[in-house]
């Protein structure tokens, strides 16, 4: 999918991080986006190589859609700027520190 300006912007920061990086796909009307963002801020926070976007698809319309976001909750997992994993929906902690690993 082609992106413009700010998400292709995104998306070429991305490609050029170093490290894990946990992509949240939420929405502020969305009571299981908001329980679930804290799971994810706790794990995320938790490891010093990880970093964290939260981003609200309400507002980023083409950035879900450019990283095929379908269902929100949903985690996408990079390293190094690549796609490791995905979870769409909420998931358990352990799931989500599998992704990282």
């Amino acid at each position: 999918m082609e992106t413009k300006g700010a998400e292709k912007a995104f998306q070429g920061k991305l490609t050029e991080t170093k490290g894990a990086v946990l992509l949240d796909f939420w929405a502020s009307w969305c009571p299981p986006c908001r329980s679930f963002s804290d799971l994810v801020a706790q794990v995320a926070g938790e490891r010093p190589d990880c970093r964290l976007y939260r981003i609200n698809v309400d507002d980023e319309p083409e950035l879900a859609a450019a990283f095929h976001v379908k269902v929100i909750p949903t985690v996408t997992c990079l390293r190094d700027g690549r796609i490791i994993g995905m979870q769409a929906g909420a998931c358990s902690r352990q799931q989500l520190e599998n992704m990282l690993i």
